[in-house]
């Protein structure tokens, strides 16, 4: 641990500090109708949504009512979304006449940004037109990222009401985040970073001449999209040259904006947040940082605001920020060491200029933007791993094996660490559910949190919350390495390989949409696949999450009595994290042991 980490550690941790009271102030009272003075600018327009919608603002729903809206709302926005990309190419604001996207990409990506997963299997700068990044995929950030807002509103809902019938309303929840939330900020953020460089236009993509050829390899494919291989398995590149260069243009910043505040990732251009377009200086690359955790920080404020205890919020913020800080210092330090198979010995007996060897003395460079460095890049991944973001500004399958299993294990968390905006919180509320289930056994009295007792109901709907996602990820994982269609889009073979398939679908089924790259994912195989595990990550554990927000918002609070275990202090801070990890995590160190463990095990044996 350097000086460079710390400063850059303790600002970014300092500015997020500094945020999550006002921040969480303002979502409490958006959400319960405490803002006079927006309500006087944005009435207007919200009512005026009401009134297209048929909606009646006054009338509340149930668990169920709640997720049937909630449940019909997403999957008409998956169709909407479908039929932009099959049409595009007769839709306005196409002007390099992109055709259409193909069935099995366009499901896979339909179903990726409804389910704020924004897992990409393509090149956004080469396959969407302005049109369909817009009014698609853009919509569908703010409509998925309102979607998980309204969940974890009602969930606390469930904990501060008492033999209550209803949950809220899905309609009214969902205006009220866009309208107050989502889009205020986003717009705010679009203009700062246009300023700084971040492009917004509609113009068509301009070719230059550079100074220099360039030459370069890549894999070459077969008719089906997947990389040739050689009698050994690795990859057959080609070498390539040329003097041209195109430069992609677009709307970016306003997609920019809310990627990050939505934490639904993904990019406008391939290179994501390491494409200078999207994240052109060390300011815009700190302001998305901050973006990322800014709502999900927030939200445990308003939780403790909305339950009338925000020692309960700060608790949970405490869980979260202390698991952050351990993972973020081991990923820093993993790629601050570098690989320790490049020395001078072994780079001079292998032929190789020791310039080399001085550049891996300094750190893991790989794959990283020297306008950012390995310490900002370090910190990037472990923020958009940590959270269901999936953004990148360097590429992940660059990472040391440590630093890649650190990013891999916070996907597989549940990514409760902040999490998404709503989700992150929802599912860390599961783990202090799980917590004070485990405690009361210990005591042998029945477990209350937030002065609720937690009964069969809540911990059968727990359980299957927990599982989701270790089925979708191991079981998906098992197929991809068995049947060929898997296998033929594994550019590396062995345990990196192994990594990056568990990765992808880790990623999918988590809702977190970051990949390690390296496998041709954008096949029907893969595509079909993601995005079964995209659907039911997502919605897998938020019908459960409704239903317990709804047996919760039921109950009669009780009050604290001899054996209540207080939730607030040290103690409960320490429980839940230990559940989080010994529930959360274990479940994966047989396949991790496989991929990024056994890796590292390799790489010291060199």
């Amino acid at each position: 641990m350097n000086a460079n980490m710390l400063i850059q550690y303790g600002l970014y941790f300092a500015v997020i500090l500094l945020l999550i009271k006002p921040m969480g102030v303002f979502i409490a009272s958006v959400m319960e109708g405490n803002t006079p003075l927006l309500n006087k600018i944005g009435g207007p327009v919200e009512r005026l949504l009401y009134k297209l919608g048929g909606v009646n603002a006054k009338v509340e729903m149930d668990w169920k009512a709640y997720a049937i809206a909630l449940l019909v709302f997403n999957t008409l926005g998956i169709l909407v979304l479908f039929l932009l990309q099959r049409l595009q190419l007769s839709l306005p604001l196409n002007p390099q006449q992109f055709s259409n996207v193909s069935v099995d990409s366009s499901l896979d990506t339909a179903v990726s940004f409804i389910t704020n997963t924004n897992w990409q299997g393509y090149a956004g700068e080469s396959t969407m037109s302005y049109f369909t990044q817009m009014v698609g995929l853009t919509v569908q950030n703010f409509l998925s990222a309102a979607t998980g807002i309204a969940v974890v509103i009602a969930m606390i809902r469930g904990f501060a009401r008492h033999s209550a019938k209803t949950i809220g309303n899905f309609w009214v929840d969902l205006t009220r985040s866009t309208l107050y939330i989502l889009l205020p900020f986003s717009l705010l953020f679009a203009v700062i970073f246009m300023s700084q460089g971040v492009i917004q236009n509609f113009s068509s993509y301009q070719n230059v001449i550079t100074l220099e050829t360039t030459s370069y390899q890549q894999p070459k494919l077969d008719n089906t999209g997947n990389p040739l291989k050689d009698a050994k398995g690795d990859a057959v590149l080609e070498n390539l040259t040329t003097k041209t260069q195109t430069l992609a243009m677009g709307p970016v910043a306003s997609q920019e904006a809310i990627k990050m505040l939505g934490t639904n990732g993904g990019g406008f251009f391939n290179a994501n947040s390491a494409h200078p377009y999207e994240n052109p200086t060390p300011l815009t690359n700190f302001l998305q940082m901050v973006l990322i955790f800014l709502i999900p920080a927030g939200f445990c404020y308003a939780f403790g605001m909305m339950v009338g205890d925000t020692r309960q919020g700060w608790a949970v913020f405490a869980a979260m920020g202390l698991i952050f800080i351990v993972m973020a210092t081991v990923l820093v330090s993993a790629e601050q060491a570098g690989n320790p198979a490049f020395t001078a010995a072994s780079l001079n007996s292998a032929g190789v200029d020791q310039t080399s060897s001085a550049l891996q003395a300094g750190g893991n460079m790989e794959g990283k933007e020297t306008r950012f460095g390995i310490v900002a890049s370090s910190l990037f991944a472990t923020i958009t791993t940590a959270a269901s973001c999936g953004a990148v500004n360097a590429m992940h399958d660059s990472l040391t094996p440590i630093g890649g299993l650190v990013s891999l294990w916070l996907i597989q968390l549940g990514e409760v660490v902040f999490g998404g905006v709503g989700s992150g919180l929802y599912t860390m509320l599961i783990y202090a559910i799980l917590a004070v289930f485990v405690s009361g056994l210990m005591i042998g009295r029945t477990p209350e949190y937030l002065g609720k007792k937690i009964e069969i109901f809540e911990m059968k709907m727990s359980s299957i919350i927990i599982l989701v996602t270790p089925i979708l990820v191991l079981i998906g994982t098992a197929i991809a390495v068995m049947v060929e269609p898997g296998k033929a889009g594994i550019a590396n073979p062995g345990a990196h390989g192994f990594s990056e398939v568990l990765y992808a679908v880790s990623s999918a089924a988590n809702n977190n949409g970051s990949a390690f790259a390296g496998i041709s994912a954008n096949t029907p195989f893969y595509n079909y696949l993601l995005a079964i595990a995209m659907w039911f990550g997502r919605f897998g554990i938020i019908i459960p999450v409704l239903a317990i927000a709804g047996a919760l918002a039921a109950k009669k609070r009780i009050q604290p009595g001899l054996g209540t275990l207080p939730t607030h202090g040290p103690l409960f801070v320490i429980l839940l994290i230990g559940v989080v990890i010994l529930v959360g995590a274990l479940t994966y160190v047989p396949a991790l042991a496989l991929g990024p463990i056994v890796e590292h095990l390799m790489m010291l044996a060199k």
